[in-house]
């Protein structure tokens, strides 16, 4: 019986030539399918798809049209790769995800607590053997993410049953409001956490590995070109104003898995930079370069100065003033980010 390892995606992108990857969509509506509560289930929606429609493979595997679990050797999974995994292992799946804070503080910061008390009002009505474990986990700061695995067809299934059984009767009761496509996915959110959950209540032996990207996502890629237009015209007070207008409906664009490039924190260090300047009453940096690359090239030749200056302690502002290659501001600036003051 075949591997199939499912793609899931919203968007038109190249798959990896490896036939075990199929592509899906998130919207498909042969078959048994949730499509149209792809708003609020996100990813899911192709979880479920899987769940009721691959009736002949006796593995199957979720990614992302530009997220793939990888060995932790950092090559991507092949058919003769899985099967000896899992001739040792349940189930393959992310890295244990370690939090600043507890899973339930992060998630309250983002989201509204409120869906957080009703998931435990339905998983303690539905399936009371999980409630220990759940109040000790939500408050202790790890977790999955992705919803991303790799695993024999009875496993899939049992927690395809378990997890939509929860999710489906919190959707009876839930009021989602949102402002956003972004918070609109709560049991997308919430569903990465009862994977975590299920795995340590069943004792499932989960071969955690790395995640590889392949692009950043598509809302990152829209946020820099519309930057790249503020910055062509100089105007770092507008490209300020719409990158916190984007945070808000988008929390997580600067995160490693959004931001893989790090180009986000560059340009939220151009910003600050020309505010500094500005403030000295000095020209900003956008009146000598306005090039979206070329203003990228600066910032990361000036954190590599900076960063290599701090670890040989050597007298930064003085030594930077005199060879006249960046201003005092740019240098501040970059050095409060190493620093961590921001």
């Amino acid at each position: 019986m075949p591997i199939s390892i499912y793609v899931l995606t919203h968007k038109p992108f190249v798959p990896p030539s490896d036939k075990i990857y199929i592509p899906l969509s998130v919207h498909e509506k042969r078959g048994d399918n949730i499509a149209s509560k792809n708003d609020t289930f996100s990813e899911l929606t192709g979880l479920y798809w899987i769940w009721k429609n691959d009736t002949s493979s006796d593995i199957i595997g979720t990614a992302h049209y530009r997220r793939y679990l990888l060995s932790r050797d950092k090559k991507l999974l092949t058919e003769a790769m899985i099967r000896d995994i899992l001739s040792e292992y349940d189930c393959i799946t992310t890295k244990e995800l370690k939090l600043n804070n507890s899973f339930y503080y992060g998630f309250s910061t983002n989201h509204k607590p409120y869906y957080l008390k009703e998931l435990k009002n339905v998983l303690f009505r539905l399936y009371p053997d999980y409630a220990v474990l759940y109040e000790q986990l939500i408050r202790e700061n790890h977790t999955y993410f992705g919803n991303m695995m790799i695993a024999p067809v009875y496993l899939y299934s049992e927690y395809c049953s378990w997890l939509f059984s929860i999710l489906f009767e919190m959707e009876k009761e839930l009021i989602i409001d949102e402002p956003d496509s972004y918070h609109k996915r709560i049991f997308g959110f919430i569903s990465e956490f009862l994977w975590y959950l299920y795995v340590r209540k069943n004792s499932i032996n989960a071969y955690e590995t790395i995640v590889g990207m392949t692009s950043e996502k598509a809302e990152t890629s829209e946020i820099k070109k519309h930057l790249a237009q503020f910055f062509s015209k100089g105007d770092y007070i507008s490209a300020k104003n719409y990158f916190l207008s984007e945070r808000i409906k988008r929390p997580d664009i600067l995160m490693e898995a959004s931001d893989i490039s790090g180009e986000l924190h560059l340009c939220m260090e151009v910003i600050s930079i020309c505010e500094f300047e500005a403030a000295a009453g000095k020209k900003v940096l956008l009146d000598r370069i306005t090039d979206f690359n070329a203003l990228m090239d600066y910032c990361r030749k000036l954190n590599n100065y900076v960063l290599s200056s701090i670890r040989n302690s050597s007298d930064l502002m003085e030594k930077i003033t005199e060879e006249e290659i960046f201003s005092k501001e740019a240098l501040y600036v970059a050095e409060r980010m190493f620093s961590n003051n921001f």
